[in-house]
Formats: structure tokens, C-alpha cells, sequence
């Protein structure tokens, strides 16, 4: 296990903001490609924002709900979100976003807090529990996660996988482009 308190906060911070980043265009990924995520994401109402951040003022992804049910990113601040998931301190993102800790775990160890409506933010978490899975190595993944996807077959995770790095990666080189 990684001690958090070797780690400089101006590294952290770094670490945590390319997570957040990296999360936040996972998710949107996510929503185009896995079934499981589709499902949960057209359970939330049409234009409904979205967005995880870390107090008072660090890194943040905000999303919203699309017409055919799909996550796109939006800038952060440039919108009030309907839902807020905010970790207390830079310190508890880490813990999470290093696999240290879970999100329900911080959640229990009061490290996070919602902003929103409580159903939909169980939703979220489902959801980012599902790309987690499919995307992080299983050692990894169960770190991460409450609890691994009995189900998920190594054929419906390379390739849950490999369509969601793919986005990731093109969502980034349409940015630099």
C-alpha cells in the first residue's frame, strides 16, 4: 500500500487532477459503449448535470445527460450541476483515485459528500464501479470497487476495455488536433 503522507501534496494534486480528468472521459466512454452503464444513464432525466470535484477549488469533471441518453462533458463552472459529489480534501481523492480506498468506503469514512439527490448518486456511483471494473485490472479493480462484477466474462471486459481506452484516447487527440 502507498503511504499517502510520502507523497507531496503538488504531486498529489497533479495526480488527482489527471484522474478526475481521465474519469470524467471514462465515464462519457462508458456511456456510449457498455450496456449496463447505458441503462443507469437513461435513468437520469434529459439535461441533468452531473459533476465530481474536490474541495474548495481542485480538480472537477462535470457532465450532462444528453437527449439519447448518453454523458458529454461540459466545462466545469460553466453550469450549476443537479448533482455534486465532492471529496473533502485532496487527500481523499487520492486515497480513492490510488485504489487505496473504494468510493463506498470514503463514502462511509464521511471523506465525500452529495450534493443532489441521494438515488442519483447511487446511480453515479454504479456506474463509475462498472467502467472501473471494466476497465482496471482485476487486482486493481476489486480495490476500487465494493464489489467485483461476478458476471463480467474476461471477453466482455477486454473489449468493454479496449472501446472505452479507444474513446479515451480519441476524445484526447480531438482536443490537441
Amino acid at each position: 500500500m502507498i503511504a499517502t503522507k510520502s507523497v507531496k501534496p503538488a504531486l498529489q494534486q497533479a495526480y488527482v487532477k489527471l484522474m478526475m480528468d481521465v474519469i470524467g472521459r471514462g465515464l462519457v466512454m462508458a456511456s456510449q459503449v457498455d450496456e449496463e452503464i447505458k441503462q443507469e444513464v437513461a435513468k437520469f432525466p434529459v439535461n441533468f448535470i452531473l459533476s465530481m470535484n474536490v474541495f474548495p477549488n481542485g480538480a472537477a469533471f462535470v457532465a450532462q445527460v444528453t437527449e439519447d441518453h448518453q454523458l458529454k462533458l461540459l466545462t466545469p463552472g460553466s453550469q450549476k450541476p443537479d448533482l455534486t459529489i465532492t471529496f473533502k480534501h485532496l487527500t481523499h481523492a487520492f486515497l480513492v483515485f490510488s485504489f487505496q480506498e473504494s468510493t463506498a468506503q470514503a463514502f462511509a469514512n464521511d471523506r465525500m459528500i452529495a450534493d443532489g439527490d441521494l438515488s442519483y448518486a447511487i446511480r453515479l456511483v454504479r456506474c463509475l464501479n462498472k467502467m472501473e471494473a471494466l476497465i482496471l485490472p482485476k487486482l486493481v479493480a476489486e480495490l476500487a470497487v465494493k464489489e467485483y462484477p461476478t458476471q463480467l466474462s474476461l471477453k466482455e471486459k477486454l473489449s468493454g476495455a479496449a472501446n472505452i481506452y479507444l474513446k479515451v484516447a480519441q476524445s484526447y487527440l480531438k482536443r490537441s488536433a
